[in-house]
């Protein structure tokens, strides 16, 4: 299994090979989508919360995971670090994390996180003193910032 995926958004065979290449011989899998597809399945929030959880930002460059920015290539790759243990997670730690990782996105904003989690606010509540996560450390993040 690869340590490491990569996710190109493209129109352009070029790009992806060129970043394909610029990999070659390292432990990384390749997924590819075209703006569309992107799009709707960001609209997923399945799709989504696979991408919350370990995902910290959105990288630049052809080669985010060496640290070679190529300026001339569009923002187009996401770095996704692969899980390093090898056991099962509850759906329970997977769950709160994509909830901590929402309200974390969104600055403490509970009723956009609800939003881009595809869940209602009270739901979001509920989860919140459930897995006794604290919205305002994200607030203070904010603020500091």
């Amino acid at each position: 299994m690869a340590r490491s995926f990569v996710y190109i958004v493209s129109e352009n065979p070029e790009v992806v090979e060129k970043i394909k290449k610029s990999n070659e011989g390292e432990d990384v899998a390749f997924y590819t989508y075209s703006g569309h597809q992107w799009r709707e399945g960001l609209d997923n929030p399945f799709f989504r919360s696979q991408l919350v959880n370990g995902v910290p930002a959105l990288s630049m460059g052809t080669s985010p995971l060496t640290g070679n920015h190529d300026t001339t290539t569009p923002n187009n790759v996401v770095s996704f670090p692969g899980q390093t243990e090898n056991k099962v997670q509850k759906m329970e730690d997977l769950e709160a994390k994509a909830i901590e990782s929402a309200i974390i996105q969104y600055k403490g904003n509970l009723t956009e996180a609800a939003k881009a989690l595809g869940i209602g606010r009270a739901t979001l509540y509920r989860k919140v003193k459930q897995y006794q996560i604290d919205p305002s450390q994200a607030r203070r993040r904010k603020v500091a910032a």
